[in-house]
């Protein structure tokens, strides 16, 4: 357990998720992070120097990308501190938090930030030289589309190994699947409601180059289809078969976030509400059988319930990220929680995956989530690339 990793209240943001090839497909994630970051700290009076140590998020590689961490410090405002870039995938948030809140455990610093952001518009395209191949041919990876669509060592596409999952369950139905989708989206909806009350007390615009001279502004989520049962269960399984439609699965998105861990004594100090208290208390990991990544989201869920002393029945509220909604029915039926009581006021299955951020607006919705509520324990977990998944474990008082 962590007894030093406190988040002030308020001291976070996530920017609008754009569904990919949207009004962020050209922005530099890095640059787009880094300026996004800097307009936030500004409005709350904050300066990017008081930061001892920097997290840069990404996944998904741009120009200049061999300078992630220290070039998005710099481009914040805090040109000298020193910055790590951590990629893990679609657990990227969750470890950059799991890892600030070890180096505030250990002393390594006293005021992190994590910066999250990935573009997955207009992936880039790499190529390497191959003298030995026929004629000196390069080899060549469209690395989102080619990853999306095959592990390396798993040697399936992602959405098959949610299909694995639920043929080794045995015991979950397209209908089930469908149902639950449908449930997803209308928590999304109350997010929305009176004018987006919910997504106010925590989003942020980002503002993209929208020609030379204009400036252009996403205030909200973009690019989100609204869908209900009756809709769902008309569509066809993707891989025959199988339960996920294109209704039941993500989509890519663009977008960023950021999260301040920091001291109890500095979260107090830069919190918006003194009485709201935020400790970070645990991180969990996993990996599963080969080419079953959703089977990961439990064991990691279960290590950080483990690690921060509680179990699932002690939780008010857990946030998951959901690629294939299988993800969740089968997390509901090892962990015993009902599948239609969380995900409250959306998840990535609705506002899309832009991987390095993902993890991290579902953790902000979580605090928030806990804030209304009241208090008490929240968990978030997901699945990642790799037949992994990460947790972690939050109290909010």
């Amino acid at each position: 357990m962590y007894t030093k990793a406190f988040i002030p209240y308020g001291g976070y943001y996530s920017s609008p998720f754009v569904k990919w090839q949207g009004s962020l497909q050209n922005e530099n994630s890095i640059e787009l992070g880094a300026s996004t970051a800097k307009r936030w700290l500004a409005s709350k009076n904050m300066q990017a120097t008081m930061f001892d140590y920097v997290y840069i998020g990404s996944t998904v590689f741009q120009k200049h990308w061999f300078y992630s961490g220290p070039w998005a410090a710099a481009l914040m405002g805090a040109d000298r501190t020193t910055a790590l870039h951590v990629p893990q995938a679609c657990s990227t948030s969750t470890t950059c938090v799991g890892l600030a809140a070890a180096g505030l455990e250990t002393g390594s610093f006293s005021n992190a930030f994590c910066l999250m952001t990935d573009r997955l518009s207009n992936g880039p395209h790499a190529v390497w030289p191959n003298p030995n191949g026929p004629g000196g041919e390069a080899i060549s990876e469209n690395w989102v589309m080619e990853n999306f669509n095959k592990d390396p060592y798993g040697k399936v596409a992602m959405i098959q190994t949610a299909e694995n999952v639920v043929k080794k369950a045995g015991n979950i139905t397209k209908e089930e699947c469908d149902a639950v989708t449908a449930r997803r989206y209308e928590q999304y909806r109350d997010a929305l409601a009176n004018d987006r009350e919910f997504q106010k007390r925590y989003m942020f615009t980002v503002e993209y180059k929208k020609s030379k001279k204009e400036v252009g502004v996403v205030e909200a989520d973009e690019g989100i289809t609204p869908t209900t049962f009756e809709t769902l269960v008309k569509l066809k399984p993707v891989i025959e078969g199988g339960v996920h439609s294109f209704g039941s699965q993500t989509h890519p998105a663009d977008g960023n976030c950021g999260i301040i861990v920091t001291t109890k004594e500095k979260a107090q100090e830069l919190s918006s509400n003194k009485n709201v208290e935020i400790q970070v208390l645990s991180y969990g990991f996993a990996r599963a059988e080969k080419a079953h990544m959703a089977m990961a989201v439990v064991p990691s869920a279960m290590m950080a319930l483990e690690k921060a002393g509680i179990s699932a029945r002690d939780l008010s509220a857990v946030k998951t990220h959901n690629p294939f909604i299988a993800n969740d029915v089968h997390m509901s039926n090892e962990m015993g929680i009902d599948v239609m009581s969380y995900n409250n006021y959306g998840c990535s299955l609705v506002y899309g995956h832009p991987q390095g951020p993902t993890g991290g607006r579902g953790i902000i919705e979580l605090i928030e989530e806990l804030v209304l509520r009241g208090g008490g324990y929240g968990l978030f977990t997901g699945c990642a690339a790799g037949d992994t998944g990460a947790a972690v474990v939050i109290k909010v008082s």
